[in-house]
């Protein structure tokens, strides 16, 4: 029965300017910073993933999470058969939390899993194009409509992921824009990345549901409890469950609790995580969508090995947001035709990394033998 060995690894940080500046909830930003991991095999296969450094979302800086990795998760890989997939899983689940670097290993392992085997990342069977939509940042209500509208037209979509929490005249302006300048071809869902008080959020999330949106994502902090149960039936649309949801028993609990739809993100907890999220949620006939974890070209590909292995009534994955990037170091880009993703002829990730530009955009460089 064949192995797969782990010979040795490397970490680079990289930072992908944007082509403006970016305001998310909590920070504001002019490019991103990603840890990129790559594996060799000793039997000569490589896989690579990326993770969004950005400590609010997933509590590290570089130095932190390159510290985790090399003191504590990459050593557990050593005398490990990384085609096991559930003996893996049992040597990174003795540590608890650090899901930053466990998903960053899960994908690369993935990656490197296709490489070795000859199958592909993406599944083998079913479309070969990816439904995609675009997410529209904070900004005034006018820009956004003028960039939502350019997205549009350029590429073709038919969903747009708008961000609120600019307050409720605000995120309402936004919507009534679109909706005159982009008639009914195009829907549209809303998050408010929990920025409205639970005693508001019901209200906030029907009145952005009469104006057009077709679910809302965190109008407040959620807990898979009483309070979300009544919430969830106070509102005729679905409530996306995106952030408080980290781990399967999370998930349970919300079904539990009336939850409706869920964003699942490869690049926030890895492909082994969220494929089982997607098989629960499929279960209990829950929406789901693959979620922007702020990903460039290099995660979207994973990203998108997930969105292929959903059924039809899924939202458009979210996995777009490497357009706002000038670089990348990949050298296959995702190419968006009518709104969706043709998913490419390589085996995998690793295949499509550009060494060059990597190393150009690197200020920090590891690599360890196993």
């Amino acid at each position: 029965m064949p192995t797969l060995q782990l010979s040795h690894w490397q970490l680079d940080a990289v930072r992908l300017p944007y082509a403006r500046a970016v305001a998310w909830s909590d920070i504001v930003e002019d490019a991103a910073t990603f840890l990129v991991l790559r594996l060799s095999a000793r039997e000569g296969a490589q896989g690579v993933a990326e993770i969004t450094v950005k400590p609010t979302w997933m509590g590290h800086g570089v130095r932190s999470l390159v510290a985790s990795l090399q003191e504590v998760l990459l050593p557990l890989l050593a005398g490990c058969d990384l085609l096991d997939v559930q003996a893996v899983r049992s040597r990174l689940d003795a540590i608890p939390e650090q899901h930053a670097g466990k998903a960053l290993i899960d994908n690369a392992l993935w990656d490197l899993r296709a490489g070795a085997g000859g199958q592909a990342l993406w599944p083998a069977m079913g479309p070969r194009r990816v439904p995609v939509s675009v997410t529209i940042t904070r900004q005034e209500p006018a820009r956004m409509v003028a960039e939502a509208v350019d997205w549009v037209e350029r590429h073709g979509l038919r969903t747009l992921k708008v961000k609120g929490g600019q307050g409720r005249t605000q995120d309402l302006e936004v919507l009534r824009l679109l909706r005159s300048a982009l008639g009914g071809s195009v829907r549209f869902y809303v998050d408010a990345n929990s920025a409205y008080p639970p005693a508001e959020a019901a209200d906030y999330a029907r009145a952005i549901h009469e104006a057009g949106a077709v679910v809302v994502e965190d109008p407040c902090a959620f807990a898979p409890d009483a309070h979300f149960s009544a919430l969830q039936a106070a509102v005729p649309c679905p409530l996306l469950v995106d952030f408080p949801c980290t781990s399967l028993r999370d998930a349970a609990g919300f079904i539990a609790a009336g939850a409706r739809a869920f964003s699942l993100k490869p690049g926030r907890f890895g492909l082994s995580m969220t494929r089982d999220l997607l098989a629960l949620a499929d279960q209990a006939g829950a929406l789901t969508v693959v979620g922007m974890f702020g990903e460039s070209a290099l995660g979207t590909w994973h990203a998108l090995s997930l969105a292929a292995r959903q059924g039809s009534h899924a939202l458009p994955a979210e996995v777009t947001w490497y357009l706002s990037m000038r670089e990348q170091v990949v050298h296959q880009v995702p190419e968006i035709r009518d709104g969706q993703v043709r998913l490419p002829e390589s085996i995998s990730v690793a295949a499509m990394l550009d060494g060059e530009r990597l190393a150009r955009r690197s200020f920090f460089h590891l690599e360890q033998s196993a």
